[in-house]
């Protein structure tokens, strides 16, 4: 969903899809900037990848010395095994695979029901723990073609879980309409300078989990899909910060 008004969340509490990755770091940024509290939830699912969740310590520790108020709102944090999702997919981000592209236009990378599966886990916890706030990293418009990640994906499954659950769940996807350029843009205008370096140095996006070598952009194989997001999107931001 769009981005509104935060007047009206300066007494509420928010859930973050927290990876540890760029997107989801942006993200929570975000929610610290509009919510009184902001909880985090991150998920083991088998990836390939799995080094992102480790990832998360160092930006939380980053983002409590960044700004003193944000760490005022950090709650807790969660995270929620589902190796499920792993045995029932045959991806590349599940699988010790080449990513490849399929038939269908998809890359190999995709994980089919990855993210209504997240989304409804979230509401589930959100729904015990009396938050109607959802925020994800979702994003339409700089992406692998996804459409778990579609905006028409993201409010259906929004009407669904609160018919679903008899609640009044809000998505927030404030990176729907980027690409990754915007994203970092975003991460200066929400935390400085301090913000984005932060997330350059710890977060993690490389599918493959390389951790090795350090670019301009931060750590990666440089050859993967997400690599190659994240170093394109981090050219054209700093291009145009001249």
């Amino acid at each position: 969903m769009s981005d509104q008004s935060s007047d009206r969340f300066q007494t509420e509490t928010a859930l973050v899809l927290f990876s540890g990755g760029q997107d989801s770091a942006t993200c929570l940024a975000w929610a610290l900037q509009r919510f009184a509290r902001v909880e985090m939830l991150g998920f083991d699912y088998g990836q390939r990848h799995l080094i992102e969740l480790e990832c998360r310590a160092n930006l939380l520790d980053g983002i409590k010395a960044l700004r003193t108020d944000w760490a005022a709102k950090l709650g807790q944090s969660h995270t929620l095994e589902i190796p499920t999702l792993a045995e029932i997919s045959d991806t590349a981000l599940t699988r010790d695979v080449a990513i490849t592209m399929g038939q269908d236009g998809l890359p190999n990378t995709f994980v089919p029901g990855r993210n209504l599966v997240f989304l409804t886990f979230a509401a589930a916890l959100a729904y015990r723990r009396g938050i109607s706030h959802i925020v994800g990293g979702m994003c339409e418009t700089d992406y692998s073609g996804y459409p778990d990640c579609r905006d028409e994906t993201i409010k259906a499954l929004q009407t669904a879980l609160n018919l679903g659950m008899s609640k009044a769940f809000e998505l927030h996807t404030p990176l729907m309409w980027l690409d990754k350029a915007s994203t970092w843009k975003l991460a200066g205008q929400l935390g400085g300078a301090g913000l984005v370096d932060l997330i350059c140095e710890h977060s993690h996006t490389c599918y493959l989990g390389e951790r090795g070598a350090r670019h301009a952009w931060g750590y990666g194989c440089a050859e993967c899909p997400a690599c190659a997001l994240r170093a394109k999107g981090w050219k054209q931001y700093a291009e145009q910060r001249g």
